[in-house]
């Protein structure tokens, strides 16, 4: 049976409106920092300082500044003892405030003379100068990245409070490329992610597995456009509902939402592009909503090229970066290659005819 999209499209925003009634923000939860990354903070713990107390920042000499005041090569001056040794990361003796490299330091027998002077501070990581006392774990409704995890590990943080929606993606077989894709930017966007395959593409083996008991967010990958092997969207029909199939999106014209008891659902197109455009213009919305995810950054710079798109459509734009300008790479259809280069995402909306050159624009990087 051939599936037929209706005569008018669903605009955009009133699919994505629709598909985000009535959902909620999901329950936090505290996860150890090794799974965190990419998650959505939820407060920021207040750390301790680091390092606790100064430290040697090199292997040398632990000795006080102001002892050293004219020590040269030409001007030795010794010392009644002979200075402390200290590896990097040592605690500094009390009493020094700098560390000279070892042939700064001449020994012989219990004598020991300095060649060198120095400032305080000098080869030392002062106590808090890596985290200051009460600083925050990260931004609370931000994601958690490389860096929040360097500081917290240093500072001896061993969990972070997150939101992390749970996600299952249905693959319908002939899309394993694009649903492996999708599962592999969900697990970077700190989702927690299952998926599996229908046992065929009709409509009785996808909808045995619409399975919406354990997740948060329902997407099937395939199976979504018009053609005599696409049944995800009859599929959902006969479990759940279907609120719109046929957006007024390009790419992603044939992508269907719905809601599976509560749980929503986004059915996906099986071609790369337009599962991505999709992905990035209704799943990323929502999955932002789940999140409590505060608003995507934007960079705004010039277009270097003019944009034009139809009106009544909204067309999704790939660019480039090139000489502090944006330089469209690809409007309303993505050559793989395009998504490849692409440095960040436009939405041109359905009422926009386009962008003039020179116009400025904020768009959303690809990857933050």
């Amino acid at each position: 049976m051939i599936q037929r999209l209706p005569s008018s499209l669903t605009p955009l925003d009133t699919a994505l409106a629709t598909l985000l009634r009535g959902v909620d923000p999901v329950a936090p939860m505290e996860l150890p920092l090794a799974e965190a990354s990419g998650c959505v903070a939820l407060g920021a713990p207040l750390l301790a300082a680091y390092p606790p107390r100064d430290i040697a920042a090199a292997d040398g000499w632990a000795l006080s500044a102001n002892d050293l005041v004219g020590a040269s090569a030409y001007s030795p001056l010794p010392l009644a003892m002979a200075p402390a040794w200290v590896d990097a990361g040592e605690a500094m003796p009390e009493g020094c405030d700098c560390v000279l490299d070892a042939g700064a330091v001449e020994l012989s027998g219990p004598l020991a003379q300095v060649l060198a002077e120095a400032v305080p501070g000098q080869g030392v990581r002062r106590a808090g100068s890596d985290v200051a006392a009460r600083t925050p774990a990260g931004a609370e409704g931000y994601p958690i990245g490389a860096a929040d995890l360097l500081i917290a590990r240093v500072a001896h943080l061993e969990k972070f409070s997150v939101r992390r929606p749970r996600l299952r993606i249905v693959n319908v077989p002939g899309a394993t490329a694009t649903a492996q894709m999708i599962a592999g930017i969900a697990r970077a966007s700190g989702l927690e992610v299952k998926t599996c395959e229908a046992g065929a593409r009709d409509g009785a083996s996808i909808a045995e597995a619409l399975d919406a008991s354990s997740c948060d967010l329902l997407l099937t990958v395939g199976g979504s456009g018009v053609g005599h092997g696409d049944a995800a969207v009859a599929a959902l029909a006969q479990r759940g509902e279907v609120l719109a199939h046929g957006l007024a999106l390009q790419p992603g014209r044939t992508a269907a939402v719905g809601r599976l008891a509560k749980v929503p659902i986004v059915a996906l197109p099986g071609s790369p592009d337009h599962a991505l455009a999709a992905w990035l213009a209704l799943v990323l919305p929502l999955i932002d909503h789940l999140s409590a995810r505060r608003p995507r950054r934007q960079l705004t710079l010039p277009l270097a090229r003019k944009i034009a798109s139809g009106v009544g459509i909204a067309e999704m734009a790939l660019l480039v970066e090139e000489h502090h300008a944006w330089m469209p790479l690809a409007v309303g259809e993505w050559p793989l290659q395009a998504i490849v280069r692409a440095d960040a995402w436009l939405l041109v909306p359905a009422s926009h005819e386009g962008f003039a050159a020179g116009t400025p624009v904020g768009a959303y990087l690809m990857r933050e």
